[in-house]
């Protein structure tokens, strides 16, 4: 691999945000602010994000996006979700100073580590890398920790430490995972996603064994699934498995459900009982998660007994199956899945509980992903006892497929949507639905990676009323 210019950082004292809210900008801007660089921001909505970011210290330029924003800076950083005509982008790229993209910069940062790694799926990976990060940060390794998910552990979704471990989220999207460099690459699982970008599957497989090649050290892959097994065949690395069942280096026996969000299993390694653990999330993908999270967590320095611990500690990421409240007897919870493989996951977890019925409040997000993912998207959301969907958050598109919630809805026997495509309406007759017809012992599971959280806590505002 090329080695990217590692200087770049040198001499900057204000670095300028653009899209600071974003999800994988927070991270970054409390990393460098923990570094003691002067940082600015803008966005053009405000979330709770944003707010988390206001009350690290940043200072957040008024609401909007504007030239003016970026004076003074004399390093400039946007997301890949800022369009071209963005008045604040143009404005940089004139100003002389240097501009870069946020995956560039996160590359820089891994390259100064001697054991970063970096985790790398379309599911799971917000989990494992925080799941990883609890475990190392419980048990007193000093690690710097990149997360797509702010952690009540560390008070965020960044952390800078002393020592040369980083854990770090790896996204796909658009190959930006291509930019880090990792020295432990892992691989949770490869699935059908922005095909907007990676048109086919096998460009997909071929883009992860890239990932995977470029580890300097070892590749953590999940054995149960075919097309991560797929990018790394034939691979000349140090390859090391977890999966659900006997055969792997890593894997879970006797698994037992233990009620509401608890599960306990015995964590294997190479065929000796490693650890018994206790998990404080739901699901059974989250009992490999947890494998996943400790073959990297004991590569990383930690043992036995830090993994058992950490493991047991961890209750979750923001927007990870995060128990928003309770009014009146319906639960409501927020999940960030996104896509038809998690949205099972997460509804196939809440149907093992002990709800009266579940309810799936789904944003889609982005036109082409609700497009060419439709039938599986119905598929999946069909899991739940009651359907209610948003208008499609389309992003950083346009609605060039002419793609809309109700042809998704004709899918869903039951299904109910809301024609109004105004934004904050379409979620006040969405929440007004669902206000009127839940029933104490419901779960209302908000899912999407949009702003579909407010919704939750409108929902619960007028369920107390």
């Amino acid at each position: 691999m090329n080695r990217p210019n590692d200087n770049i950082l040198e001499g900057k004292k204000h670095i300028h945000f653009i899209g600071i809210g974003g999800a994988g900008m927070y991270p970054l801007a409390q990393i460098l602010h923990s570094r003691g660089y002067h940082l600015t921001g803008s966005d053009n909505n405000e979330t709770a994000t944003l707010k988390a970011v206001r009350e690290t210290g940043i200072e957040v330029c008024p609401l909007g996006q504007r030239a003016e924003n970026i004076e003074g800076a004399d390093l400039i950083v946007h997301t890949a979700a800022i369009m071209e005509d963005n008045p604040e982008l143009i404005a940089a790229r004139n100003s002389g100073v240097p501009v870069l993209e946020r995956a560039d910069l996160l590359g820089i940062l891994t390259n100064r580590y001697d054991n970063a790694v970096c985790i790398s799926g379309t599911h799971g990976k917000t989990t494992v890398t925080a799941m990883i990060t609890q475990i190392m940060v419980g048990s007193g390794h000093d690690i710097t920790a990149y997360i797509g998910g702010k952690l009540p552990l560390i008070h965020g979704s960044g952390r800078v430490g002393s020592s040369d471990t980083m854990i770090c989220e790896a996204c796909e999207f658009k190959d930006h995972f291509l930019k880090l460099f990792p020295d432990i690459s892992v691989i949770l699982n490869i699935d059908n996603d922005h095909l907007d970008y990676f048109k086919t599957m096998e460009n997909s497989i071929k883009s992860f064994r890239t990932f995977a090649e470029n580890a300097s050290k070892a590749v953590i892959v999940n054995g149960s699934d075919a097309n991560t097994m797929k990018a790394v065949e034939g691979l000349d690395k140090n390859i090391v498995t977890y999966g659900n069942s006997a055969g792997y280096d890593w894997y879970p026996e006797n698994i037992t459900r233990m009620g509401g969000m608890h599960t306990e299993f015995d964590l294997m390694h190479k065929g000796e009982l490693f650890a018994h653990i206790k998990l404080n999330v739901p699901g059974i993908h989250n009992v490999l998660n947890a494998c996943a999270a400790a073959a990297a967590a004991y590569m990383s320095g930690a043992d036995s007994s830090d993994i058992a611990s950490g493991l047991e500690s961890y209750t979750g990421t923001a927007r990870r199956f995060e128990k928003y409240g309770e009014e009146k007897g319906v639960t409501v919870i927020n999940d960030y899945a996104h896509h038809p493989a998690e949205i099972a996951a997460v509804l196939r977890a809440a149907k093992d509980m002990d709800f009266r019925n579940v309810w799936a409040f789904f944003q889609p997000f982005t036109f082409s992903r609700t497009y060419l993912l439709m039938d599986d998207f119905a598929k999946a959301l069909s899991i739940a006892d009651k359907v209610v969907l948003t208008s499609i958050m389309g992003s950083r598109e346009k609605n060039d497929l002419d793609v809309h919630s109700s042809q998704l809805a004709a899918k869903i026997p039951g299904a109910v949507y809301f024609d109004e495509e105004e934004h904050d309406a379409n979620f006040e007759l969405t929440t007004d639905y669902v206000s009127r017809n839940a029933q104490p012992g419901d779960a209302v599971i908000t899912l999407g990676c949009g702003d579909v959280d407010k919704a939750a806590r409108l929902l619960l505002e007028k369920l107390s009323r």
